[in-house]
């Protein structure tokens, strides 16, 4: 079992905290979790109950948390949460204080793999890429 990922990462000015982590196979839960001071700006689940007995479990989980975890951070990078992460900043409709999806992964673990694939990028060169983008 991967016990999960943290990333510290600023942008904007402001550091923000990503978690992802494995519940384990009893609850068989992934959740990714979006920081800014110790408050949580958005959150993603994916349950994997429905892959519970395939072959190779922990490999296809890790992939499934790498991808939401790159998932994130992506979507943080391209300001999908500025309206909640810098709320004096925007004038735009009130929004909830944190999402949370569920999300089922029937194919889902197949196309991870495939996303992972075709991106050639592990979790860390991601990371690596988009400080170095930052600083430009």
């Amino acid at each position: 079992m991967v016990p999960g990922f943290n990333h510290n990462i600023v942008y904007k000015g402001v550091a923000f905290h990503i978690q992802t982590e494995d519940s384990g196979t009893g609850k068989a839960l992934i959740t990714t979790l979006l920081y800014r001071d110790g408050t949580i700006i958005a959150s993603k689940k994916t349950d994997y109950s429905d892959i519970i007995k395939i072959e190779m479990l922990e490999k296809v989980v890790e992939d499934l948390m790498k991808e939401q975890h790159k998932e994130m951070l992506r979507r943080l990078k391209a300001g999908e949460f500025d309206s909640r992460a810098f709320p004096g900043a925007s004038s735009a409709g009130k929004e909830p204080d944190y999402e949370e999806k569920t999300v089922n992964t029937t194919d889902v673990a197949s196309d991870s793999s495939k996303k992972e694939a075709a991106s050639g990028l592990s979790l860390d060169d991601m990371i690596l890429e988009y400080l170095a983008s930052e600083k430009d």
